[in-house]
């Protein structure tokens, strides 16, 4: 039952000792506080790093062709690797793990000028294939994508982004409309949104087949870009030595050779990044905790001082009548107090600061780089405060154990 006297009393008890009840007080809010900033801070953090990697699938691999570094068969070094249709028929068809795959083909830059209406507009062309849409992360808005029928008939038509549209067509549906790219007139048969940010959505894509006929003597690829399904990180290692072998073989290089071709590993390294940050959040842990603890350790000292002052009390109240257990139940009451009010004011504050960055950064559209989105699992925060507020019990046990020992004849004496 709730003893509102007792609760009086013991809020009396610490009142009388305002300084001192409020340091202990400061280092259990200190800790909780500091263990709520640490944890919004660790997961800005990777919020943004994981925000970086938003504009393409996170388990890809991106293959460049360069230039031999090591003579290889009787041939020189320095060769130049040139990628063509059949290095993507070659991985496509050979590379056991490969799940989605895309070659991109670069315009040159004096052809990748968009006309409309007489109008010249600087947007980049980017001819791919259908799964192209998959490793970009593409987001269809209005009509299609470009599709397997496009590339077998080598047919004009292109996908615009959404900052094509806004910029070319602000009043107007383009969807049918012809646009001239290096000459050629290419139907809209899309509308695209890109979560890579602006410069994504001024891309126009259209079909490889088309481009390299249009534009390019031969079937010629710049890049090659496959994803891997949910292989861990050793089967993507794996697969990744099977491309090596695989064009080594077509291109006559050593698979050794760094400098022949190079692959971008986005599995590697986005485990690498989520990595770091498991370790970052491992030491948010210990440093929160640590402040945790140093603040709990406080209180059960300050509580061991109580007890002293208080000894002529204890023992008038045993003298009294006072039973160990309302004696032990008065230590710990003063310890719950202190912890529990002093932990749900570190957490309120700490989430709240928290919760204010939050807005700020979002309403004035304030760029974090590497923080983005800064935010706490409440659930777990409060987890952790009713822990904090559990040891405080813990904390003061060893005192209140203490004062119930106390002899009344002992105390008065003293």
């Amino acid at each position: 039952m709730f003893d509102l006297d007792k609760w009086q009393e013991i809020i009396l008890s610490l009142s009388k000792h305002k300084l001192r009840t409020g340091l202990t007080a400061f280092g259990v809010f200190w800790g909780i506080f500091m263990l709520v900033l640490l944890l919004g801070a660790g997961n800005g953090l990777q919020n943004g790093a994981e925000y970086e990697f938003r504009d393409d699938a996170t388990n890809s691999l991106w293959i460049y062709p360069r230039r031999t570094s090591i003579a290889h068969r009787g041939l020189a070094s320095s060769r130049n690797i040139k990628f063509d249709n059949s290095d993507y028929d070659l991985l496509k068809d050979q590379v056991e793990g490969t799940e989605f795959i895309t070659g991109r083909f670069y315009l040159p830059s004096e052809l990748e000028k968009m006309v409309y209406e007489n109008k010249r507009y600087n947007f980049r062309v980017r001819s791919v294939h259908p799964d192209h849409k998959v490793l970009e992360n593409t987001i269809i808005d209005e009509g299609r994508y470009l599709n397997a029928f496009d590339l077998d008939n080598y047919r004009k038509v292109a996908v615009i982004g959404k900052l094509v549209v806004e910029e070319v067509f602000p009043n107007a549906n383009p969807i049918g409309k012809y646009i001239e790219i290096g000459g050629i007139s290419f139907q809209i048969v899309g509308i695209f949104s890109d979560t890579g940010g602006e410069d994504e959505m001024r891309m126009i894509y259209i079909p490889i087949t088309t481009a390299q006929r249009c534009f390019s003597t031969r079937p010629a690829i710049n890049q090659i870009m496959l994803t891997t399904g949910d292989a861990s990180l050793k089967e993507v290692l794996a697969i990744e030595q099977d491309v090596i072998n695989k064009l080594a073989e077509k291109h006559n290089f050593d698979p050794k050779d760094k400098q022949a071709i190079r692959i971008r590993n986005r599995v590697e390294h986005f485990q690498s990044i989520m990595n770091l940050f498991g370790m970052i959040s491992l030491f948010i842990w210990v440093v929160g905790v640590g402040s945790i603890v140093a603040g709990v350790i406080g209180v059960s000292n300050i509580m061991l001082i109580v007890v002293k002052d208080r000894t002529k009390e204890i023992g008038i109240r045993k003298a009294l009548g006072a039973t160990p257990s309302s004696v032990i139940s008065m230590i710990l009451q003063e310890a719950v107090l202190i912890t529990s009010v002093a932990g749900y004011l570190g957490m309120a504050l700490g989430i709240g600061l928290i919760h204010l960055i939050r807005v700020t950064m979002n309403t004035y559209q304030i760029d974090g780089g590497f923080f983005k989105d800064p935010k706490v699992d409440v659930g777990m925060v409060l987890m952790a405060t009713i822990i904090v507020v559990i040891a405080g019990a813990i904390a003061g046990l060893i005192p209140a154990l203490k004062a119930a020992k106390i002899s009344p004849v002992e105390a008065m004496r003293d």
